[in-house]
């Protein structure tokens, strides 16, 4: 198999992995050609983000840690949470679906003797590209030593005031309750708190682990996205639970980036003079992207499962709202036999198997052909599956837009 090279931005297809790539597979037979190019596309999901997630014991950090990775709190791989401190050293937990993602259950804070720089030792610091710090209540001195700690060792870190759910049902008994008002006070007291004790510019995000899309989950995502390498913003936006509108748009215009990138893969390959090899890229290339577009919409049957549990809706019924073939592709493992069925990608393989035999020319006019084919096709099912995930998330929601 061919090895990638090794470069900073994952993002970024590079000339010199494009020409290792067509040098590797000119030497190869059919099967072993697309086995490549499924290599390749598996080694760019390679990049890692490492999440801290600490806070005092009870806090709820086991909970968002759960809840970051689509999670129940008694789900198969759930981290384990309780009203005592659960974790004892870092634990890691990988996202279900993408590996390369690590939310780390920190050790509890707070303790009498509490010392942010050993902590932030003991916990390996520099494994993390960033912090979660979490409280359940007011921020305490040892939360503003240890951001303090961090921010001097070059990390970022957010500040999370959970358990919001429990405050705004606490707040509900009153006559005069207004939820806006509500978040606003329990915001602005967070932060005040905060400045008291050493903070000069504060900002919290009020957020609830059981749940997670509403509140300020939208605006802690867009500022981490936002303060994240290029190169790992693309991983955090498909690795985060597609359960807000926002988040679902902003998934779909991650992937689109993608599209240009695996089109170009497509055309450099259509200018290698092997019989049938253009096609069976362009089908495995397409089949591995639609694939991925699914779960990272949720559109899977694991994940629609796991949401009609939740909001005690019918899976039949869900399913129902699901109007592009490429679920039902992926459930039974049809999609290359459903693209064998797009006309024009049997088109291209028919006038590109001319083209080869022109001299330079030929081999231009086949890479636009593929080009033109792989994007056509993924824009479309993009633009379909995207679709699909959010008509489902307005019928589970029960929103209006």
């Amino acid at each position: 198999m061919y090895k990638m090279a090794t470069f900073e931005d994952y993002d970024v297809i590079t000339q010199k992995d494009l020409e290792g790539l067509k040098d590797c597979i000119s030497t190869q037979d059919l099967p072993s050609a697309v086995d490549t190019i499924k290599d390749y596309f598996k080694q760019q999901d390679l990049v890692e983000l490492n999440i801290g997630v600490t806070g005092e014991s009870g806090s709820g950090k086991s909970t968002f840690v759960n809840a970051f990775r689509g999670l129940g709190d008694e789900e198969e791989g759930c981290a384990k949470t309780g009203v005592v401190e659960t974790t004892a050293e870092p634990e890691v937990y990988l996202h279900p679906k993408y590996k390369n993602v690590k939310v780390w259950d920190l050790p509890g804070i707070g303790s009498p003797n509490f010392k942010a720089d050993e902590y932030l030792e003991q916990v390996e610091f520099k494994r993390y590209d960033f912090f979660i710090i979490i409280a359940s209540d007011r921020f305490r001195e040892c939360h503003t030593q240890l951001a303090k700690e961090i921010m001097r060792m070059g990390k970022t870190f957010y500040f999370v005031r959970s358990k919001i759910d429990l405050s705004i049902q606490a707040e509900k008994r009153k006559k005069n309750f207004d939820l806006k008002k509500t978040l606003e006070t329990i915001r602005e007291d967070c932060e005040k708190g905060l400045r008291k004790i050493g903070i000069e510019e504060p900002v919290v995000f009020l957020i609830s682990g059981w749940e997670l899309g509403k509140y300020d989950l939208n605006d802690l995502q867009e500022r981490m996205e936002k303060e994240l390498p290029q190169h790992k913003r693309r991983v955090l936006m498909l690795a985060l639970p597609n359960i807000t509108l926002e988040i679902n748009e902003k998934k779909k215009k991650a992937l689109e980036e993608d599209i240009g990138k695996v089109a170009f893969l497509s055309a450099c390959v259509a200018a290698i003079p092997i019989p049938g090899l253009s096609i069976a890229v362009d089908l495995a290339i397409i089949a591995v992207e639609i694939e991925k577009y699914c779960n990272a919409f949720g559109l899977d049957r694991e994940s629609l499962e796991k949401l009609c549990e939740k909001y005690g809706k019918r899976l039949e019924t869900v399913e129902g709202m699901i109007k592009s073939a490429w679920y039902k592709g992926i459930c039974t493992g049809s999609v290359v036999t459903l693209l064998r069925d797009v006309s024009f990608l049997m088109t291209e393989d028919a006038v590109e198997s001319v083209f080869r035999f022109v001299p330079l020319l030929g081999s231009i006019a086949a890479g636009a052909m593929s080009f033109w084919s792989v994007s056509t096709v993924l824009k479309s099912a993009l633009n379909e599956i995207a679709e699909d995930a959010r008509n489902v998330l307005m019928s589970l929601l029960e929103t209006e837009v």
